[in-house]
């Protein structure tokens, strides 16, 4: 019996994106964290005794020129090589662009696959054929799974691949195949890699994608690690997930239905943040607080989303080991605010002109100039900065849209209310 441990996409040094922009954001967490969390990789490996580590692909960011990054993932790897355990991997899209992985001399015990043609690795002491190839170009559009090799009976068989299979939302179609050209080749198990979510394809045989090793920004939530594989007979007898992450990414909703006050409503925030703060195993959580539901204090919510936003921020602060990335108010009115007025007016008029207004994207883009100026008052170390102060895509524009329309309508009902 035998284990062996399968990872992809560490992607060091890549940034998380969406922290670092806020001045409580939590940066020690943030800039160490794609590093601590191949550090945990590498003692896993060690602790399970495994006897080789299968890497599936970005190892780092793209373009990425710190080379500070390939020096830490050699001195790290070397660890493993002390202990008698192999590394075979082969370079995924970001990989092909970096000048890291053309660059970096790998230790003994360290072996990339060719990215000219698929090449077979054979461990006889295991019983083990790897198979895999790397990217030679950042953008591969063939099926790299058709030049694989059938499977060879005298051995256990694994194939290494970077691939978005028939596709996956927000991945780039590279390397595309079928689950069928997979099952084709009477491999034992699948090592993929390129999709940032873990995903048990199939089972019989095993296909896998395990996911990153640490979530980079909102859209990459729960937990994330690698998948430890027990071998027993040239059978697989167990395949685990098992955490690596140092900072988890989460989506916190939060039903408001039936708050009637904004007292109900910063209790039930603070329930559903402490549950949040429950799963997260003691890992600092980066939370996108999501508030929905048909509430009575709808208008409120808009008209004091300031203040709230503070408030909060304060009790995820309280809780410890957790952060609000954003807040987004998406609730909807219990009643028509016309009702609520109880008569037809020319304020009540006016609410449905509001109501019913849109602002598109080309109107806030012309814009632009002012903001351009804006920006260039910042000071040096925000104006130099990669971001932007307008609504980037169709989603943005609308989350903007929705929120200048409501803070408009509970101003507006506040000032019938009051006349």
């Amino acid at each position: 019996m035998f284990r062996f441990l399968h990872a992809a996409d560490l992607h060091l040094d890549s940034p998380l994106l969406g922290l670092e922009g806020y001045e409580d954001a939590p940066l020690d967490e943030i800039r160490g964290a794609t590093r601590r969390a191949f550090e945990n990789l590498i003692n896993l490996a060690i602790e399970e005794d495994v006897k080789f580590v299968l890497l599936s692909g970005d190892l780092f960011d793209g373009n990425w020129k710190d080379f500070n990054a390939g020096l830490f993932f050699i001195n790290r790897i070397s660890r493993l090589s002390r202990k008698g355990i192999k590394v075979f991997m082969v370079s995924g899209n970001h990989d092909a662009a970096s000048r890291i992985t053309r660059e970096l001399r790998l230790p003994e015990n360290v072996r990339m696959l060719s990215a000219k043609s698929v090449e077979s690795l054979f461990l006889d002491d295991l019983g083990v054929a790897i198979h895999g190839r790397s990217y030679q170009t950042r953008a591969v559009t063939e099926n790299l799974a058709e030049k694989y090799p059938r499977h060879d009976p005298h051995y256990f068989n694994i194939g290494l691949l970077h691939t978005a299979l028939t596709g996956r939302e927000g991945h780039e179609p590279y390397a595309p195949c079928s689950v069928d050209d997979l099952l084709a080749k009477g491999y034992d198990y699948w090592a993929l890699g390129h999709i940032h979510k873990r995903e048990v394809v199939n089972r019989d045989p095993w296909i896998v994608f395990p996911g990153n090793i640490q979530g980079r920004h909102i859209r990459e939530t729960g937990a994330k690690g690698a998948t430890l594989v027990t071998v027993d007979n040239g059978q697989v007898l167990d395949v685990e997930h098992r955490d690596l992450d140092v900072l988890r990414w989460s989506l916190c909703r939060v039903d408001l239905a039936g708050c009637e006050t904004l007292d109900q409503v910063s209790v039930r925030v603070g329930q559903a943040l402490e549950a949040e703060q429950g799963l997260a195993s003691g890992k600092t959580l980066a939370v996108r607080l999501e508030l929905r539901g048909e509430c009575p204090v709808h208008s409120r919510l808009f008209e004091e989303s300031e203040r709230l936003t503070e408030e909060f921020r304060e009790i995820a602060a309280g809780l410890g080991s957790m952060w609000l990335e954003k807040i987004l108010f998406k609730t909807t009115r219990k009643v028509c605010f016309a009702k609520a007025l109880g008569k037809e007016s020319p304020l009540v008029a006016l609410l449905r002109g509001v109501e019913h207004c849109e602002f598109d994207a080309d109107g806030l883009l012309e814009l632009a100039p002012e903001i351009s100026s804006l920006k260039s008052k910042l000071p040096a170390v925000l104006a130099g900065a990669d971001f932007s102060l307008l609504p980037e895509g169709e989603e943005e524009v609308g989350i903007l849209r929705n929120q200048v329309r409501e803070l408009l309508l509970a101003r507006l009902i506040r000032h019938g209310e009051n006349s």
